[in-house]
């Protein structure tokens, strides 16, 4: 069974979404502050992805010996620029689903399951959770990226004094 804080923080961190959008229009979600940096909107479909990607990355931990699992880069995921695409209604539905999803894989994990391991290029071996928690900073620091570009973007469309 998956530690409560940890399955609670999977259950709840995407309520953050309610302020990253809140009054946000589609050319705030849209704005670019460079080029190669990416909108609100992107940050959240690399979320969605990533999530994806995670689930996933779970299935092999499940199904192979520690098995080494790189680093995820979007730009070398053939599948991102469909992802990247993706309007905002698509993107919050897939975030919702692929957690219902991910939470329901979750729950039925034994604790021997749960103690398996992956390796990361960077971190080493990881188990289950410690892999979570891996995910759950970088989702929070995408969320927190959104956030910041939707004032950006707002900032730009009304300058201070403006």
């Amino acid at each position: 069974m998956l530690a409560e804080p940890l399955r609670l923080r999977l259950d709840h961190q995407l309520e953050a979404l309610a302020l990253v959008l809140r009054g946000a229009s589609p050319a705030d979600l849209n704005w670019r502050p460079a080029e190669g940096r990416w909108s609100a909107r992107e940050n959240l479909a690399h979320l969605a992805r990533h999530q994806d990607v995670l689930r996933q990355r779970l299935e092999r931990i499940l199904a192979e010996d520690r098995p080494p699992l790189p680093r995820y880069r979007a730009e070398e995921d053939e599948a991102w620029p469909a992802w990247a695409s993706l309007g905002i209604d698509a993107v919050r539905q897939r975030l919702h689903d692929g957690r219902r999803q991910l939470l329901e894989r979750l729950a039925g994990l034994s604790p021997a399951q749960l103690a398996r391991e992956a390796e990361h290029p960077v971190f080493g071996l990881m188990a289950i959770p410690e892999w979570l928690e891996f995910f759950l900073l970088h989702e929070a620091h995408h969320l927190y990226t959104a956030l910041g570009r939707v004032g950006e973007a707002r900032r730009q469309a009304r300058p201070v004094g403006g």
